[in-house]
């Protein structure tokens, strides 16, 4: 058993934890839940060796621990994988595998042979199929994901932490996760699962605990709770419905419209749609389906061969600049490396794709980036101020800035790749909401998501690709989990439009 006592925490005058308490006991899998900034990933990096605490203690069988970094963690038996990935991406799969753990034959020759052997071990029982010698940065970022899940059930660990492990995977490869997670449970292995989804908790875990203001607020058995009383805990108060209602009425009017999209590096052959002013357009599919692709090759960041037409305008896009300057806006799955300038304060962050809108005769006007950015701020619930850097914001905090930034750029359409990943249910719902605000303002939002819930409690329609194609739509009268999984896979539905 490991146990947390009265932890705290500050940096400098920010205090980011005031007194935790949290306990591991032998193979059990304790759920750590919160809203994003209540500390959940500190205390984490706190009992691995990121962070020393300013006070408490910790114990393993009454014994003080205390662990120098996060491999002096490891080696006495406690992982982390943490929500932003640790991938090397111009190394092989196999290197980031056995990174600083290589096998080693006589005189310190890398054993390949033998290393190839246990990673394909642990991928058939993954269910992983990828080639060892590829490039990691060529995997998407749900392989990627399976990659540092792979490592960690590498290292024979007695805990092993995990921050929002499921976030990138698809259905399967949580069902494959999950069979993992208990097989190593039954062999004495203890977990602590950080997610922000409430049916995956319910199902995988057996305690849950409850942080709110950095602080523990709850810890109960699973069994003996509810959704509604774990969501109360996080948040302070009852979240009445999850998804607010819409009053989007569809129009013929066309904003944007998509013909002949293909790419032969992604697998993409003659994808068309259309998109209505106002209106929630939703992306569903299996990961490599190719959703995102679409995307990336309709915005100009990777080449492919489109016709586009924005409000009865022909398009030339062959680059991200071009996309922006005519009216479209795209908020990647890669918050980290494509959305924030990380070093960099949210006010510059928020400010800088409409640099021009802040400025006059040329000179930047420091008044109105200001203003803009406390707004926002104010109006997303950002939890900082305008000159922190967004490194040290939460995951969710982080999404809002990007989500903040682009609004700036008063897009006619804007592209969500998946917008609430990593992010709590309160805030969820305030991203939900401002996407109505923006929609009844006349923006039209293509959102894509691996969450079936969201697509259906969001989107007005919903397009589903399969291997590369657009199996189907389905308008909002015929939307379900099970029409959306069928089109998803390869069958046949007779209603879709």
């Amino acid at each position: 058993m490991i146990k947390m006592n009265q932890i705290y925490k500050s940096f400098g005058q920010n205090d980011v934890l005031r007194g935790v308490d949290f306990e591991i006991d032998d193979a059990e899998i304790h759920a750590l839940m919160g809203e994003n900034g209540a500390g959940k990933s500190t205390l984490m990096k706190i009992l691995t060796g990121v962070y020393k605490a300013n006070s408490g203690t910790m114990e393993e069988n009454g014994e003080t621990i205390h662990y120098k970094n996060t491999k002096d963690a490891e080696l006495n038996g406690i992982s982390f994988i943490q929500q932003e990935l640790n991938i090397w991406p111009n190394l092989t799969v196999l290197e980031n595998l056995f990174l600083g753990k290589e096998e080693t034959k006589f005189l310190g020759i890398v054993d390949n042979k033998k290393m190839k052997k246990q990673a394909k071990l642990i991928f058939e029982k993954l269910n992983i199929h990828v080639d060892l010698n590829k490039p990691a940065g060529d995997l998407s970022v749900g392989m990627q994901q399976m990659l540092e899940i792979s490592k960690a059930l590498m290292q024979d660990s007695k805990v092993i932490i995990m921050d929002e492990p499921t976030a990138a995977l698809t259905n399967s490869e949580i069902e494959v996760l999950f069979e993992q997670i208990k097989r190593l449970k039954s062999e004495g292995v203890s977990f602590v699962y950080i997610s922000h989804r409430m049916e995956e908790i319910f199902n995988i875990s057996d305690r849950i605990t409850v942080m709110r203001d950095r602080r523990s607020i709850l810890t109960t058995a699973t069994s003996e709770t509810t959704n509604a009383k774990i969501v109360k805990a996080m948040i302070g108060r009852d979240l009445d419905n999850q998804y607010p209602d819409r009053n989007y009425v569809q129009n013929q009017e066309v904003v944007l419209s998509v013909k002949n999209l293909r790419s032969t590096e992604y697998k993409l052959d003659d994808i068309h749609f259309d998109l209505y002013k106002g209106e929630i357009l939703g992306f569903s599919g299996l990961m490599g389906a190719g959703r995102s692709e679409i995307m990336r090759v309709l915005f100009g960041l990777d080449k492919g061969h489109i016709q586009v037409t924005l409000n009865d305008k022909k398009l030339q896009i062959s680059n991200p600049n071009q996309s922006i300057r005519q009216g479209l806006a795209f908020i990647t799955e890669n918050r980290k490396e494509e959305g924030l300038v990380l070093q960099d304060s949210i006010l510059e962050n928020i400010s800088l794709p409409a640099l021009k809108s802040f400025s006059k005769s040329g000179f930047l006007t420091q008044s109105s980036m200001e203003q803009y950015a406390e707004q926002m701020i104010k109006r997303l619930n950002i939890k900082g101020k305008k000159n922190d850097p967004c490194v040290d914001l939460s995951g969710g905090n982080q999404q809002k800035v990007v989500i903040a930034k682009w609004i700036a750029t008063a897009p006619h359409v804007l592209i969500l790749d998946e917008p609430t990943r990593g992010i709590d249910v309160g805030a969820k719902r305030e991203i939900y909401q401002l996407m109505n605000e923006l929609t009844e303002r006349g923006m039209s939002i293509i959102m894509i998501s691996s969450e079936l819930p969201e697509v259906i409690g969001m989107s007005d329609r919903v397009a589903v690709v399969h291997e590369g194609n657009i199996a189907g739509v389905l308008d909002k009268a015929s939307l379900t989990e099970e029409r959306i999984m069928t089109l998803a896979t390869g069958g046949e539905v007779h209603d879709t439009v």
